[in-house]
């Protein structure tokens, strides 16, 4: 008989109750004895009462069980696994018992893993939480390996024996179109190095205390610094620079000036050795010796010199804490403002920022002790605004404004900082030509001569003029003319400004807009330039729905022209030869001022130099650079192809070349008969109507004079197909930049774009279109539909018109109100037939007729409100470089 199959002994004790209560451990409704219970050291699953050698059990009584039960740890809390028959193990608790369930195949703790973790002989979320000892190996293995590896860098990066070519700074040279060297200019003759007992102990401690105020107890990288920048970051407050002066010293002396993570390393570990090597003045003084201030000026010698006319040693607490300003960022910190770099760098806005820095850099000063009270209260009092900018070596006459236009350029197609550029190094090839630069300037000097005498006529003070000239097709600028030169502390670019309000050169886009998409009664057609439109002095203005224009007041907008000349219906043609307002306000009222709008900017007008949409806006009360007008028109004299502006062809960095100065893209900004149309009808202003003046030119051109409100600008945009020149003249009060009337002005009543301006033009042109041969124009197909304003006679029946045969309007009385007689009545002839002008201008200027330009508008929000006109330079509003486009 198997030994299993035995008749098991009865118990010693208890009887046989006693032993089947020790048996019915997994017996239906029974309670198991707790587990070690028997002192043996596991429990079986099942009802079977021998342990593994097959021997019974022996238990005592019922008090010892019990007592044995207690000595155990609880079935139920035990957590280890236990082994069972089969080499199973155990839940803990029993097979009944609270651990029954949770996976009979928990491992037990392998104490020979290297990481225990998921955590052995845990459950739940516990097997998941790391222990302890496993997160301080962790770190300590973290920090032990970034101990490593700083000291692997330390040992291998070490300080460059010689400074980078960046510190030693170098000019840029600019180019002629042709290769011809124009000018060598830069910051490699505008940096002085002082030793630190000459800059004086203001400026070392606003710049400590503004940039890093444990200079004197770091050790070259200060972690709880980076750490309080990007709290202060993170919170939107005001705050100190990550890198302290030592890393600052470094990267500019020893390294570049890139943006990235091994440059940054090699900053932290070159700015420990420093920070170990070399004392803390030494460190100061070349800080502050290669530091870029802005104006072309690195280091504070050539930043005294700059913008106080000192020496460092001479500068006082309150320009030191404005120069320490400046190493926030010159660009943004100057009150001169740089908004032909950022259209937000105006000066208005630098001037706020620069305050409000430069005062809180002397409370830090105050604050940690470097100044006494009475020293800050001297300084607080009075902003120390710096002096005008200077013109540096060879950046005279004209050259400074061609510098600065090919700088700006450069910087808005490239991804070089100003910092970058005004290191030097660069090789700028630009498109002005010589020949064309020193023609426009003579112009300008030979009609300045004959016709203004500042000396002795108040009236002729402070008149300025800007011009510019572009290849049509191309968008080639060939020439400019942007002031009186920096030398004679004319530092805005006239041919690059804004807030000069255009007048009626912009009619001609109005006139574009309606041919190309009619008005609201033409269904989509084109208008033709033969409509007719009511002339008279003093109209009400209708709105689609053929109520009226009203003002704030709510009483009827009327429009003027210059004089009440009782001109009647007049064709689009004639009213665009005479410069008559009411009808193109009336036509943009009805094409609608949002198409007149985007025709004028893709021809190339910038977004930021459009006014508001009001029926002046027909009138031109925008305010585009010189530069942009030039181009603007260029698009008509190329049938419709326009190409932005630009003064770079090429840029190369210590003979390599920069990318991103390809030619503009050429797109057709409207139908080729549109602009063919356009042209034709300027044509006709040059030989009949108020730009007369151009006619001295001797070849065939087209052009549109302009004057404005209260007579404080004039212009006149002409063009042939080689050459496309505008040419702008204003007066303007050298303190608050607003433009002033020019009534009075070179002894005249009034200055017209007819005159003046048209005389410059005709000047400079004669010169560049030289030995060029006169192409003409392409002709003009007829188009458009004949729309005549709402209200207009009905036309008499007359015989089909061909090409060559007349078209008469019936003669206009003389002008009543006119300062001389108006010539004798003239046909005016062009592709759509002749028209009798009936009075025309007086003398060959515009009275008679009227270039008078602007009204005010019907509602005060016109943003060039032509009652104080203030300009701005570079593109703030109308420069051409603002936004995308350059």
């Amino acid at each position: 008989m198997s030994e299993h199959r035995r008749k098991p002994p009865q118990p010693q004790g208890g009887g046989r109750a006693a032993a089947r209560r020790g048996q019915s451990g997994s017996s239906p409704g029974r309670r198991a004895a707790p587990r070690g219970a028997t002192g043996s050291p596991s429990d079986s699953y099942g009802s079977d009462a021998f342990d593994s050698g097959g021997e019974e059990r022996q238990y005592g009584g019922r008090a010892e069980a019990r007592r044995a039960a207690q000595r155990s740890t609880g079935g139920s809390r035990r957590r280890a696994a236990e082994p069972t028959r089969g080499g199973r193990r155990a839940a803990p608790g029993g097979p009944n018992g609270p651990g029954r369930g949770r996976g009979r195949a928990a491992a037990v703790p392998d104490k020979n893993r290297l990481i225990d973790y998921p955590r052995a002989g845990k459950y739940g979320w516990q097997r998941w939480m790391p222990s302890w000892k496993l997160v301080s190996g962790l770190c300590i293995g973290f920090f032990g390996s970034l101990v490593a590896v700083a000291g692997i860098g330390y040992a291998m990066v070490g300080v460059p024996n010689e400074e980078n070519a960046a510190a030693l700074s170098q000019n840029n040279v600019y180019y002629w179109a042709d290769g011809s060297q124009m000018v060598a200019a830069g910051s490699g003759q505008n940096r002085q190095n002082v030793t630190i007992d000459r800059i004086p102990k203001a400026m070392q401690w606003a710049v400590i205390s503004a940039e890093n105020k444990s200079f004197y107890q770091d050790k070259g990288v200060d972690p709880m610094g980076i750490a309080r920048a990007l709290a202060n970051m993170a919170r939107g407050g005001n705050t100190q620079g990550g890198s302290t002066i030592t890393q600052q010293f470094v990267k500019n002396t020893y390294l570049s000036q890139e943006q990235s993570l091994s440059r940054k390393f090699k900053e932290m570990f070159i700015s420990i050795k420093v920070g170990t090597k070399v004392s803390k003045p030494v460190i100061l003084q070349g800080y502050l010796n290669t530091s870029y201030y802005g104006r072309g000026a690195y280091g504070i010698q050539a930043a005294a010199q700059a913008y106080y006319g000192k020496e460092a040693k001479d500068l006082q607490p309150s320009e030191c804490a404005f120069l320490a300003a400046l190493l926030k960022g010159p660009t943004y910190y100057d009150p001169a403002g740089n908004d032909g770099i950022d259209k937000t760098a105006t000066s208005e806005a630098n001037t706020k920022r620069s305050k409000a820095r430069w005062g809180w850099i002397l409370e830090q000063m105050h604050n940690d002790k470097r100044i006494t009270d009475k020293q800050y209260q001297d300084a607080i009092k009075k902003y120390p605004m710096p002096q005008d900018r200077k013109a540096s070596k060879g950046m005279t006459g004209q050259i400074g404004y061609l510098v600065d236009t090919a700088k700006k350029y450069v910087l808005n197609h490239s991804n070089i900082s100003e910092k970058q550029f005004d290191l030097g190094g660069y090789q700028i090839k630009t498109t002005f030509k010589k020949a064309n630069v020193e023609a426009l300037a003579k112009a300008v000097k030979k009609v300045e001569k004959e016709k203004l005498d500042p000396k002795n006529r108040e009236l002729d003070k402070h008149v300025q003029f800007g011009a510019a000239s572009v290849k049509p097709k191309d968008g080639a600028i060939v020439a400019l003319y942007g002031g009186a030169g920096y030398e004679n502390g004319h530092f805005n670019n006239n041919a690059d400004t804004s807030g000069v309000p255009v007048g009626s050169t912009w009619k001609p886009f109005v006139l574009a807009a309606a041919m190309e998409h009619g008005t609201y009664r033409s269904e989509g057609a084109g208008v033709s330039p033969l409509s007719k439109y009511n002339g008279n002095d003093h109209l009400k203005v209708r709105n689609n729905d053929g109520t009226y224009v009203l003002k704030k007041d709510n009483t009827p907008f009327f429009q003027e022209n210059e004089s009440d000349h009782p001109w009647g219906y007049i064709s689009l043609r004639k009213a665009m030869e005479q410069s008559v307002n009411t009808p193109f306000v009336q036509l943009g009222m009805d094409v609608g001022m949002r198409n007149v709008r985007d025709v004028a900017e893709k021809s190339g007008i910038l977004d930021a130099s459009f006014a508001t949409l009001n029926p002046s806006f027909a009138l031109g009360t925008s305010t585009p650079s010189a530069i942009r007008m030039a181009d603007a028109y260029a698009t008509f004299a190329a049938s419709g192809k326009q190409a932005a502006p630009y003064s770079v062809t090429s840029v190369k960095f210590n003979g390599r070349g920069v990318e991103g100065f390809e030619k503009p893209r050429i797109t057709q900004a409207m139908p080729e008969k549109v602009a063919n149309n356009v042209t034709d009808t300027l044509e006709n202003v040059i030989q009949n109507g108020t730009g007369k003046n151009a006619l001295a030119l001797g070849r065939t051109a087209a052009g549109k004079t302009g004057t404005t409100d209260e007579n404080k600008s004039a212009w006149f945009v002409g063009y042939t197909q080689q050459l496309s020149t505008s040419v702008a003249m204003f007066r303007e009060d050298p303190k608050s930049a607003k433009l002033l009337s020019m009534n009075g002005t070179a002894g005249e009543e009034s200055i017209h774009g007819g005159d003046t301006p048209t005389q410059v033009w005709t000047e400079y042109m004669k010169a560049a279109l030289k030995g060029v041969t006169d192409i003409g124009f392409p002709d003009a197909e007829k188009i458009g539909v004949i729309q005549d304003e709402l209200g207009a006679p009905s036309p008499k029946p007359t015989p089909s018109v061909e090409p060559s045969e007349t078209v008469t309007e019936s003669p206009s009385p003389t002008p009543t109100e006119s300062s001389s007689p108006s010539p004798t009545p003239s046909n005016t002839c062009g592709f759509f037939g002749c028209e009798n002008d009936g009075g025309t201008e007086n003398g060959g200027t515009e009275n008679g007729g009227t270039d008078g330009g602007v009204s005010s508008p019907p509602a005060p929000t016109d943003t060039t409100e032509n009652g104080g006109n203030t300009r701005g330079n570079g593109n703030g509003n109308g420069g051409i470089f603002g936004g995308p486009e350059g």
